[in-house]
């Protein structure tokens, strides 16, 4: 360890911030399931990615060793499976038993070999200790739907049965399912009213969430109205850079310019639930938010999604789907990546009362924190950013206000501060997040918790690199990693390198 001083640290500068923690409110406890992850049957996220069988990097089973252990390092409380857009055409009776059999994935043009199916996750689960969270077909009917959590969840019955005789004797006790994936209307909102009613009246202690808002869209009132009471989550969903046909690779400013938008999507949200709650459609704090599809950029798939089988000899196809591997460039994923998902998770804590769930989208490969590849393994740089978010910050938060200079391009602009104060039970141990957000000068920023300014030095782990753009590659996979320090902070006065994030530590 070492003093995270220079003379550069000790110049003066114009860039300079507040951070003040309000030490005389109750700090507020929130759900670890914020640092929770997703994955779909889309690019190499499943197939290559988290089960490989045959790798020499792989357990008996197919799974992924170093992914898992890569994983493990995340704490990931949950995970989101099938999909996704995948989920549109997948029924779940084609992903168990021995006699299984490769089906057309429509959605993405793919042929789904079914080798990773219900029991596949839910192993996969039990190695990461994650809680799964199983999401249905919306296009399917509620029978299929309430079939498949009876062969989950039932101790006896037809689907019981089924799952004993495919070696499972004991219930796999998945609680949390979704009614379909990023779909509206009045039909979808009376399939989620009529499959929630099923779920609850066959274990009233399941979690239930469906489609609620993504990208531009808002909350239908009538979802609340029509389904309302048989909800506990409203699922969110948002990519803030939209990679989706045209693939893009916006500069780190502009990133920046996105940074404070998490907050204002889930203020939006926060909104639209509390209007119901006046209107007497759900009760007060009934229904939280999870916001299970969440990352700064999108994943690629020019010319998909579609609803028609496609021909696979069809060069133009061909061609379509290789391009979905520009999401696996190492370099796009720079410390634009791990500090806007500081700010996103940042949002999340502050917004704890209402967000109680959040999955990155997805876990591994395309736009994911971890890169998986034949012969090992590439954490990126957001990887480090929940990797200290999730094993270094207490598990209460309490309010923290921000002043100071802002950070300007173009029209646009936002805090160049960004920070997040956490408390264990006993008020004795603080971590402490700062993000300078600047891409070239250090920040002078004053801490102050309650009336007292802060005098030491202190236990510290900083994530930054040489430049904006670096990143982690095969060659170089620790360029932009952790690294533990003494921070020294004069009368409240500490100073943050640009672009870094800074979590601090304080014993009272």
């Amino acid at each position: 360890m070492c003093f995270f001083l220079s003379c550069k640290t000790q110049t003066l500068t114009s860039i300079k911030a507040n951070v003040t923690i309000n030490t005389d409110i109750t700090a507020k406890p929130y759900n670890p399931m914020i640092f929770g992850g997703f994955i779909e049957h889309f690019g190499k996220q499943v197939y290559g990615g988290v089960f490989d069988p045959g790798s020499p990097l792989s357990d008996k089973n197919g799974f992924r060793i170093d992914v898992v252990n890569a994983l493990n390092e995340l704490k990931v409380p949950v995970i989101r499976w099938p999909g996704g857009c995948f989920v549109d055409g997948y029924h779940w009776i084609n992903g168990v038993g021995d006699n299984r059999q490769p089906t057309d994935d429509i959605r993405w043009g793919v042929i789904e070999p079914n080798t990773f199916g219900t029991h596949e996750f839910i192993e996969l689960c039990r190695l990461l200790d994650a809680e799964p969270y199983i999401c249905h077909n919306g296009l399917a009917e509620v029978k299929e739907m309430t079939d498949w959590v009876k062969y989950s969840n039932a101790n006896e019955g037809k689907f019981a049965e089924m799952r004993k005789e495919n070696g499972y004797f004991d219930p796999l006790n998945v609680k949390i399912w979704s009614v379909g994936n990023e779909r509206s209307g009045r039909d979808y909102i009376h399939k989620v009213r009529d499959a929630g009613q099923e779920m609850k009246m066959m274990d009233s202690s399941i979690l239930v969430t469906c489609s609620g808002i993504h990208g531009n869209s808002r909350i239908d009132p009538y979802l609340f109205e029509a389904a309302g009471e048989y909800l506990d989550y409203i699922s969110a969903h948002q990519y803030w850079i939209e990679n989706w046909q045209e693939h893009s690779r916006p500069n780190y400013l502009s990133c920046m310019m996105l940074s404070e938008k998490p907050e204002l999507y889930i203020k939006n949200i926060i909104s639209q639930i509390q209007t119901a709650e006046k209107k007497g459609q759900i009760n007060e704090g009934q229904i939280k938010i999870a916001f299970d599809e969440w990352n700064l950029r999108s994943w690629h798939h020019p010319g998909f999604q579609r609803f028609e089988k496609v021909d696979y000899k069809d060069p133009e196809i061909i061609k379509l789907i290789k391009a979905r591997d520009k999401s696996l460039d190492p370099s796009i994923y720079n410390l634009s990546d791990a500090l806007f998902s500081a700010s996103f998770l940042n949002s999340c804590l502050r917004n704890s009362e209402y967000i109680s769930m959040a999955n990155i989208a997805p876990l591994v490969n395309q736009t994911g924190p971890l890169y998986v590849h034949p012969k090992g393994i590439v954490k990126r740089t957001h990887f480090h950013t929940m990797s200290m978010y999730v094993n270094q910050l207490e598990e209460y938060i309490i309010n923290t206000k921000t002043t100071g200079s802002k950070l300007t391009y173009g029209k646009d602009s936002v805090s160049v501060i960004d920070a997040i104060a956490t408390v264990d039970k006993k008020g004795e141990k603080w971590a402490i997040s700062l993000v300078n957000r600047h891409p070239s000068e250090n920040l002078e920023c004053k801490v102050i918790m309650g009336d007292k300014l802060l005098n030491g030095i202190y236990k510290a782990t900083i994530l930054t690199g040489e430049t904006t753009d670096s990143f982690n590659d095969i060659k170089h996979p620790n360029r932009v990693a952790p690294k533990e320090i003494k921070l020294k902070i004069n009368n409240g006065i500490v100073y943050l390198p640009p672009h870094s994030l800074t979590i601090f530590h304080i014993k009272v």
